[in-house]
């Protein structure tokens, strides 16, 4: 390359032009993509909208928030139980976007508050996309801020 450019230099300004739009213009064209190549055979997500009701995700939530509590807090706090849950939201974008089911309640602690807790159960969100995943938060215990201000980043 470096010998190229040294010798168009020797060339002169229009001569080394016409050299260089020579060298392009022999290059090969580009070829289309041949039946392999065109991935038809390769299928995106297919997203039915088959996300399981917000009860479900309970169970996960409780486990979750112990071992959040327990391990990055050294809380021994816990939910012990659930009231009021119901969905506000189902897939409120696009109908092109991953289905989401939002949901959101009041949970007990073990400190005795009843406080809210705002979540979303996603299709195919859990790990490396395989089962559902479940996101969530609990007001007044959102201690890394993640759905600040009082886990309404949480919701839809």
């Amino acid at each position: 390359m470096r010998d190229l450019i040294s010798s168009l230099k020797r060339l002169g300004g229009a001569s080394a032009l016409a050299a260089a739009f020579a060298i392009i213009a022999s290059a090969q064209t580009a070829q289309a993509a041949n039946p392999l190549e065109l991935n038809f055979w390769l299928s995106g997500p297919r997203y039915d909208g088959r996300v399981a009701t917000c009860e479900k995700a309970l169970s996960t939530i409780s486990s979750q928030f112990q071992e959040k509590e327990s391990t990055f807090w050294n809380s021994t706090l816990t939910i012990t139980g659930y009231t009021r849950i119901h969905e506000i939201a189902f897939r409120p974008w696009q109908s092109d976007n991953i289905p989401r089911r939002y949901c959101t309640g009041k949970a007990m602690t073990s400190d005795g508050r009843l406080r809210t807790v705002n979540f979303s159960i996603i299709e195919d969100g859990g790990f490396a996309g395989f089962d559902q995943g479940v996101e969530w938060c609990v007001t007044g215990l959102d201690r890394n801020w993640a759905y600040n201000p009082r886990c309404r980043l949480a919701g839809p």
